[in-house]
């Protein structure tokens, strides 16, 4: 079976070649090399890489392939298109599996097909790690929690975390999230009220993020960060300047995949990557440091990381080797990025496509107000009896929302990985080091998976599913044991934020600002380019 030969070796040997001609027939090294690798380069980046070795020698040239010239493949129509739609349209036309290049021949593999996506997640999902360079910026801001680690360090970080995202834990959380929901909505009703108007247009993203921030440092650390009332608190801060949006950011971004040591070009993303990362290290530092104490004291707390540092100590207490300090702190990284961002994002994509759908919203609302009628009154609004018994999760219709939702708009588009070892998918050899992509935002809108309403908006769809719709037609959230540790958490906190929004505010499209659907970006999670705006009116 043939293999790629990778550029080094073939620059070490003409380099080699040609020392020893100049050193033979007396002519100058430099000068010489220099010629040699000039002329060799292109042929080997060119001939080789781009023609021969991908039409002819590749273990996956049977592969059904885009069209195009491996030279620079299908690159520019990738990262000039939102994540996901041009492999969407591909495996329309060329089925389940599909072979496309990046720049000089570098094969990349998507894949959309039942059998391999549940070989992939769930039958031998440690033979397809995270590429490093996927790694590379995100392991700065989110440390090596359990979203990054690999291997046998995953699996020792999803055991200790498993008791934290117990259905229970959630549970005994939800005080939290209505508390942070419903202060959300109160700050905007005060805001209105002193300027004696009804309706205001709000940027919901951004209010969102600082409301999930504050969900998850307090449901998840009991440290309580206030950004709500404060939207310039440091830890805030860090995370807009992480995900900012400028053309040299998103350069910077694409090239540290491929020259990490471009992190160290004096640009202003790269300071702020550095400051951001200096903020939210020292945040979880400090309250890692206090969770330890507590876990060693034996003090009660109710929060996600108190009860996996008390299964940290028992693992320990049991001869295991549990957690260490810098893997807990790095955990806090984790659920404070990804844990805030994604959630934040999924409400405000539900909003918008509520605003554009007003009957759905008005049907949503009837049924809130059919199973929490306190909701809607200003003197129950805030009983602690009443919240203590309300379930979101006996809201079908909301359930039906947001699932849609996340399959319609999921708010991480995709995952890569590279396969450790050889292995078959979907019938074909896959060689070891090939790079993978799983694209939830291909695969959640795949008629082979969703019907011929897979590109619609409907609730409806999820109480009549068609028996294509396999669990991996959805892959919002993977699948396996690679799969999000923090559903449960995450679903039910967008569940509460929708119920007491809605119960106080109508919302729709604010046309005065761009559509959010029309321009998408990908920095982690799927987000719209200027954000959400809704004119938001009260009830």
């Amino acid at each position: 079976m043939a293999a790629k030969i990778s550029s080094g070796p073939v620059l070490a040997a003409t380099a080699a070649i040609s020392v020893g001609y100049a050193l033979k027939t007396s002519q100058p090294i430099f000068h010489t090399v220099t010629f040699a690798l000039a002329a060799c380069l292109p042929l080997y980046f060119i001939l080789y890489r781009s023609f021969l070795y991908p039409f002819y020698l590749s273990p996956l040239r049977h592969v059904p392939t885009v069209p195009g010239f491996p030279l620079w493949g299908q690159f520019f129509t990738i990262i000039s298109d939102e994540c996901g739609v041009p492999q969407r349209k591909w495996h329309k036309s060329h089925g389940p599996i599909i072979r496309y290049f990046f720049p000089f021949g570098a094969e990349r593999l998507s894949i959309a097909d039942d059998e391999a996506l549940k070989h992939m997640t769930i039958k031998n999902p440690y033979n397809y790690p995270k590429p490093i360079r996927a790694k590379l910026w995100m392991v700065r801001i989110l440390g090596e929690g359990v979203l990054l680690a690999e291997g046998q360090d995953h699996m020792m970080q999803r055991k200790a975390l498993t008791a934290g995202f117990s259905i229970q834990s959630i549970r005994a959380l939800t005080p939290i999230f209505w508390e942070k929901s419903l202060l959300m909505a109160k700050i905007w009703r005060e805001e209105m009220t002193a300027q004696s108007v009804t309706t205001k247009s709000y940027e919901v993203l951004e209010w969102l993020n600082r409301c999930t921030l504050d969900i998850i440092g307090k449901a998840g650390f009991g440290y309580d960060t206030h950004s709500l009332e404060d939207p310039e608190v440091p830890i805030r801060e860090a995370y807009r300047l992480v995900f900012a949006f400028d053309v040299s950011s998103r350069l910077l971004h694409g090239l540290q995949a491929f020259v990490p040591a471009s992190k160290y070009i004096p640009a202003k993303m790269n300071r702020d990557m550095e400051t951001s990362r200096a903020i939210i290290l020292s945040k979880a530092t400090e309250i890692i440091t206090t969770k330890l104490d507590e876990a060693e004291n034996n003090i009660g707390s109710k929060d996600i990381l108190a009860l996996i540092a008390k299964e940290n100590k028992k693992l320990k207490a049991a001869g295991e080797k549990g957690l260490s300090f810098n893997t807990m702190r790095d955990q806090i990284m984790t659920f404070l990025g990804a844990g805030h961002d994604t959630t934040a994002t999924a409400v405000a994509w539900t909003i918008h496509l509520l605003s554009t759908h007003p009957e759905i919203q008005s049907r949503l609302r009837d049924e809130i107000k059919a199973h929490m009628p306190f909701l809607f009154s200003d003197a129950e609004r805030y009983s602690a009896t009443a919240l203590s018994q309300a379930d979101p999760d006996k809201l079908p219709y909301l359930d039906n929302i947001c699932r849609e939702s996340l399959r319609y708009i999921p708010p991480i588009p995709m995952t890569v990985r590279q396969s450790i070892a050889p292995d078959m998918l979907g019938g074909y050899h896959v060689p070891g080091g090939t790079v993978i992509y799983v694209l939830a935002n291909t695969i959640n809108r795949l008629p082979q998976f969703w019907g011929p309403t897979a590109d619609e908006f409907d609730p409806d769809r999820w109480d009549k599913l068609p028996e294509t719709a396999v669990p991996n037609a959805f892959m919002t959230f993977l699948q396996g044991p690679r799969g999000c540790i923090g559903r449960k958490f995450a679903e039910t906190e967008m569940k509460i934020l929708l119920c007491a929004l809605l119960s106080l505010y109508e919302f729709e499209r604010d046309f005065d600002t761009p559509d959010p659907e029309e321009w998408k970006m990908w920095r982690l999670v799927l987000r719209p380019k200027e954000g959400v705006t809704c004119r938001v009116s009260v009830l």
